[in-house]
């Protein structure tokens, strides 16, 4: 999901988890990002502190560029470009939606239907930034599938693995919250006290899919969710 330019606009507070490098290579980098942690520097000073500027810190990955990001209450699993030919190219395939990835998720309540899709065009919701909208008429496509991994009937909560189609700026907090199952600890996208019930957004990117930028051979990677262990 695209990052919010939310988090510009005050102090981040510092993030102690590291960035972790998941699977090393000589063109590019799976890294898995902390919750907490920007994608890219905020406007202040004070915010410069991000998952690319602690890579670029260190001489092994100081190469290093973004070319998709996570929302910065998101964890999970990212790949960073190490050369411009693998930037230009794996850009291109984020842009015609050639990777493949999943999230994982804890929505607030017990989600009947075992599968499905949720196909809602999306805009901004500008009196009200950063969050976004439905909108049926000047709207963007934006399609999620989902299917339930678990429902916690004691905690009256549903795991679900969500696999966007389209990549739309809080798709995956929007299309929950209009299914009726808002992602716990949302404090955009939240009812019935939905945002007070994790200490965190409980949104984990856990798969991510690209191809190789030199060989193009399917290359995957992962991030084990965290939060599942709460």
């Amino acid at each position: 999901m695209a990052e919010s330019n939310q988090e510009s606009y005050h102090v981040v507070p510092f993030c102690p988890a590291p960035v972790r490098i998941i699977k090393p290579n000589k063109h590019f980098l799976f890294v898995a990002k902390p919750a907490g942690l920007l994608t890219i520097p905020g406007r202040r000073e004070e915010n410069k502190d991000c998952l690319i500027t602690r890579l670029q810190s260190h001489h092994k990955s100081k190469t290093a560029t973004v070319v998709h990001r996570l929302d910065m209450a998101t964890s999970g699993i990212m790949v960073v470009a190490l050369s411009k030919m693998a930037h230009r190219e794996i850009s291109r395939q984020f842009e015609h939606r050639e990777t493949q990835k999943h999230y994982i998720a804890m929505v607030d309540g017990i989600v009947e239907k075992d599968e499905g899709v949720i196909d809602l065009p999306m805009i901004a919701d500008w009196p009200n930034r950063p969050k976004q909208k439905i909108d049926f008429e000047q709207g963007k496509k934006a399609v999620t599938e989902w299917k339930v991994l678990e429902r916690d009937h004691e905690n009256q909560r549903t795991r679900l693995k969500l696999i966007p189609i389209t990549g739309r700026s809080h798709q995956l907090r929007l299309h929950c919250f209009e299914l009726g199952h808002p992602i716990l600890g949302c404090n955009l996208y939240h009812k019935n006290g939905s945002e007070k019930k994790a200490s965190r957004l409980l949104l984990h990117a856990e798969s991510l899919t690209i191809k190789h930028p030199k060989t193009g051979e399917p290359v995957t990677a992962s991030a084990p969710c965290t939060f599942l262990l709460d």
